[in-house]
């Protein structure tokens, strides 16, 4: 299995950004870390060996990104407003930076996956709904879909459109609602220790979705199911052979 690492400036967020690929043919998965995670837990956790026989038979790529969340939505005294606007020049790094090296470096020219646990959920799947014509596959584990664990109630215009479960809900735009009904989505949780946000959250996001009538998986698993890793990477596991590869 190739691995590569790779480095270099982001002019959006004014610092050195790293990330590593996994892979060197098949459809490529932008991979988001948990909370405050950096590029190498995926590996460190081991989910990449959960998916090297998909990697290694050519099927998927995975390529894995640092986060900024120490300096967005976990900043513990940054206003709100500061926390967005950085989480927007981080958006831009991965739009601008970190795709157009996945479409470079694998020679990939279709919408791409994206996947990610708990934290890394969120950003999955917020990028995923924000960004249908780069992202046609979604598997969310464990994810929350809102961002009132780490800013309460506080609700303002720009904080709306990084909020899914908000901006979906009214979201009318066709483009939009055909890409997500042509997408694979998947999203899981568990029903066990430290899952019960995640699990309201997921439950909302799949009233909306019905709603709107996007086809998407949604799979509940047991009340012995935790929010941890050991679990993330049996689901891992499960849901590659139903992704379309």
């Amino acid at each position: 299995m190739h691995v590569g690492y790779h480095k270099s400036f982001s002019t959006s967020l004014q610092q050195e950004m790293e990330l590593k690929v996994y892979g060197s043919s098949g459809k490529p998965f932008l991979v988001f870390p948990t909370q405050e995670g950096r590029f190498f837990e995926f590996e460190d956790f081991g989910m990449v060996k959960v998916c090297q026989p998909f990697i290694e038979a050519g099927q998927m790529q995975l390529y894995t990104i640092d986060s900024i969340d120490a300096q967005t939505w976990t900043h513990p005294h940054k206003s709100v407003p500061d926390r967005v606007a950085r989480y927007q020049q981080y958006e831009h790094y991965v739009l601008n930076d970190v795709l157009p090296f996945i479409h470079d470096n694998s020679g990939y020219s279709e919408p791409i996956g994206v996947t990610g646990c708990s934290m890394g959920a969120y950003h999955a799947a917020n990028f995923f709904f924000r960004n249908p014509r780069q992202f046609n596959a979604l598997l969310s584990i464990s994810g929350v879909y809102s961002l009132n664990l780490f800013l309460g109630e506080y609700m303002d215009e720009e904080l709306y459109f990084h909020t899914p479960l908000a901006y979906l809900k009214n979201l009318q735009e066709p483009e939009y609602l055909k890409l997500y009904r042509q997408s694979q989505i998947i999203i899981s949780v568990g029903q066990g220790a430290w899952e019960d946000p995640m699990l309201e959250d997921t439950r909302a996001l799949q009233g909306i979705l019905q709603a709107k009538q996007v086809d998407a998986w949604f799979d509940y698993w047991g009340r012995d199911v935790d929010h941890d890793w050991p679990w993330w990477r049996k689901k891992m596991a499960y849901f590659l052979m139903h992704l379309n590869l």
